[in-house]
């Protein structure tokens, strides 16, 4: 067994008097922020002419011997998969036959490790009939916790009046909702030699949740829940920005009500959540709407470990408390499913 000095550079006495040793939950974490490209998925796409394998970047190589020790490494109990599916399918027999496969490569894995893996569905914000499909199938059929959506869509924001199918449903769900960016709107505009992932994302997460915000649909779908990754991007630390200029966005934004759109949000910390960040994401929304995020494997292994998840633990903004809310404690409370463990199987 991996020990907590391992994972986080501490003692293993514990950190307040009278804390034990688990007491923050450095070894019971719950990651919400997992990119998972199945096995499965991977050879069906290879046969189906959708992918070559020997193409694809380095983190769709994923396999449970790898998770699970990355896992063990940086104390994480139970990982909650995006599941990922990297070809730009648009033909709706052969995208829904993609989506199957790789949901059941997902439910598989959490069959087979009930304490360990839970899953997202995919919701296409382009398709609202394989979105309700993909929903009923992978929570009613196949036991996901909640689903994934990605921030935009061919510059088509989440939020954007087009998925109100999906959204309506969802809300009668009471949903949680992974999100994540994966493509920029403007593609060349880019600052050359600064991937995306560096601040393009940070921006497209942004963008995203003022769109869920402006188009009213966080007041049309209270019963939604979202999570926005890598700290929600620039959002928290542009609150007071959005309550000064409410007026001059459109629609008008309410400013009085800026500060409670905020906490429809949770946000995860991968990225890595920095000692200078925390104060201002602690200021905007609080301990308890911040959840923990790896972000792996297009994080490696020894960053995780090394780097994101003691830099989390050693945050000096932070207490034993707080620290057990965003490691675990919020998680269980948001996907309760999560608190039960191997009885997700049955």
């Amino acid at each position: 067994m991996t020990s907590l000095q391992t994972v986080t550079g501490a003692p293993v006495t514990g950190e307040d008097s009278g804390t034990p040793v688990d007491g923050d939950a450095r070894r019971t974490r719950v990651d919400v922020h997992h990119h998972y490209t199945a096995p499965e998925w991977i050879d069906w796409a290879e046969k189906n002419d959708v992918v070559r394998r020997e193409k694809l970047p380095p983190w769709t190589r994923w396999d449970v011997d790898s998770a699970l020790a990355l896992m063990d490494g940086a104390g994480i109990r139970t990982s909650v998969l995006t599941v990922a599916m990297l070809g730009r399918l648009q033909e709706p027999k052969a995208r829904k036959e993609s989506a199957r496969v790789a949901l059941q490569a997902a439910s598989d894995l959490v069959r087979s490790h009930p304490d360990r893996f839970a899953f997202y569905t995919p919701v296409f914000l382009d398709s609202p009939e394989l979105s309700l499909w993909s929903v009923g199938h992978g929570m009613d059929d196949l036991g996901a916790v909640g689903v994934s959506a990605r921030t935009s869509v061919r510059g088509v924001y989440l939020g954007h009046p087009s998925q109100d199918a999906i959204l309506a449903e969802l809300d009668e769900r009471s949903a949680v909702i992974s999100t994540h960016p994966m493509e920029v709107p403007g593609g060349n505009a880019e600052l050359d030699g600064v991937p995306p992932f560096v601040c393009d994302f940070l921006m497209d997460t942004t963008r995203a949740a003022l769109s869920l915000i402006i188009n009213g649909t966080l007041d049309r779908y209270p019963n939604l829940t979202f999570i926005l990754p890598h700290g929600g991007g620039f959002l928290p630390y542009i609150a007071s920005r959005l309550e000064v200029f409410s007026q001059h966005v459109s629609p008008k934004v309410d400013p009085a009500r800026v500060r409670d759109y905020l906490h429809r949000f949770y946000y995860d910390t991968a990225g890595p959540m920095s000692p200078s960040a925390t104060p201002s994401l602690l200021s905007a929304v609080g301990p308890s709407r911040i959840l923990y995020g790896s972000d792996w494997p297009p994080t490696p292994s020894h960053l995780v470990t090394q780097v994101t998840a003691p830099a989390l633990d050693s945050d000096p903004a932070l207490d034993a408390h707080q620290r057990r809310c965003i490691n675990r404690d919020n998680a269980h409370r948001l996907l309760p499913a999560l608190a039960a463990g191997g009885s997700r199987s049955s």
